[in-house]
């Protein structure tokens, strides 16, 4: 396996990154820090790039200007088996879990550990019974194919999918998007529970605020292609930032949240 990225203070960077797609300027001289043990919440409207950010951070996408680095190692200088190394450890949580709909559970989970160690079939199923275990599923659903499971479900197989190999970032996009009260609570649990016990460090993109509130130790908020906020839950809630104030109050407003409801702000990490 892979050695641990370097121990760091500032595991990602973003050094004056630009980004367009053709006409479509997403980012100009954008610059972010995630610090190591942290997790840091990205919101901002649709269409701002928000899942964009993640992309980059793992090499999805390479920016067109300016540095990203991971763990102090720019991407833009690593080859294939530069970028794989740095894939290794850090998971990515797609917006809609993107299991393979061919496979069950046991092997969506299993496949990172097939691709990247030498784990026998006995012990990828112990891991993944762990992974399960993990995100409150019970482990006779490792038979169980992807079209037989709940929404909530989905996300949590994928979450359990993106811990097997012990990352040490976990990148969420989106992770409550299309879920209930219920599970979206549940998903937000999850996040505390794995960056607490696993120690990773974690990135969400986000536009549920209420969300972003119980995980963030820092928000980051994209607005016309820079972050002209980044700062903790309190700072961010309390800003005098116009476009801060009115995505984050605004946004609480139209789904009834704590703002509206004039309910105490908590660090919650």
């Amino acid at each position: 396996m892979a050695a641990p990225l370097p121990p760091t203070p500032v595991l990602v960077e973003f050094l004056g990154v630009h980004k367009a797609f053709g006409d479509n300027v997403v980012y100009e001289n954008l610059d972010l820090t995630v610090m190591r043990g942290e997790t840091l919440t990205i919101i901002g409207g649709s269409g701002q790039g928000k899942s964009v950010c993640l992309k980059l951070m793992i090499g999805l996408l390479r920016a067109d200007a300016g540095v990203v680095r991971v763990g102090g190692e720019d991407l833009s200088t690593l080859d294939a088996a530069g970028l794989s190394r740095v894939r290794r450890r850090v998971a990515y949580v797609f917006q809609g879990g993107a299991l393979f709909d061919s496979m069950n559970v046991l092997d969506n989970i299993g496949y990172a550990m097939r691709e990247h160690t030498k784990m026998d079939d006995a012990a990828i199923e112990t891991r993944a019974r762990e992974c399960l275990e993990m995100v409150a599923m019970p482990t006779d659903m490792l038979t169980m194919m992807p079209a037989n499971l709940s929404g909530g479900q989905r996300k949590r197989v994928a979450l359990a999918r993106s811990i097997a190999i012990k990352p040490e970032v976990i990148l969420y996009d989106e992770p409550t998007t299309g879920l209930d009260p219920r599970n979206i609570t549940r998903i937000g649990d999850m996040i505390m529970k794995l960056q607490r016990e696993l120690e990773v460090t974690s990135v969400v993109v986000t536009h549920d605020m209420p969300t972003a509130r119980k995980v963030s130790n820092r928000v980051a908020m994209l607005y016309e292609r820079r972050f002209p906020f980044v700062g903790t839950v309190d700072e961010i809630w309390n800003s005098s930032q116009p476009e801060v104030r009115d995505f984050v109050h605004g946004t609480l407003r139209r789904v009834g949240g704590p703002a509206a409801a004039g309910t105490e702000v908590r660090h919650g990490a």
